[in-house]
């Protein structure tokens, strides 16, 4: 393959790429890299002891409230009244460390219901709270 240029025609376009930048900047990253490994690495060198233990940990005591489709409330799986949820929410919020609360609302429940409770568990002091739903499929 023989390409022919004229002396006098230099409009040609190159379809040739200049590769000695792209070298230059990647010499210069390997450099800088070279360098700060061993600043990063640099530390004290110790021997430190051995021990036996194991993690403590303590798992959150959590309540379920749920809200049936008539908008009724179970405290886990006790039937409750809204004046018994109130007290029962008021004793969470008083607990240190305070209990996670989930609330399991039936998908054809009033918004009205879930609300309720919700209200409820602010008023209350109750700082932990969630909803538990089903996965999609």
């Amino acid at each position: 393959m023989s390409f022919d240029y004229d002396e006098g025609d230099n409009d040609d376009v190159v379809s040739e790429i200049n590769m000695t930048p792209l070298v230059d900047v990647m010499l210069v990253l390997l450099i800088i890299f070279i360098i700060t490994v061993p600043v990063l690495t640099h530390s004290v060198k110790i021997d430190l002891p051995r021990a036996n233990n194991q993690v403590n940990q303590v798992k959150p005591k959590t309540v379920t409230i749920s809200v049936t489709q008539e908008g009724l409330f179970y405290w886990d799986k006790a039937l409750l009244n809204k004046e018994q949820l109130v007290a029962h929410l008021q004793q969470i919020a008083a607990q240190q460390p305070q209990p996670e609360v989930h609330i399991r609302g039936d998908k054809k429940v009033n918004y009205e219901y879930v609300m309720t409770v919700m209200a409820e568990a602010q008023r209350s002091g109750v700082h932990q709270l969630g909803f538990i739903t089903e996965p999609s499929s």
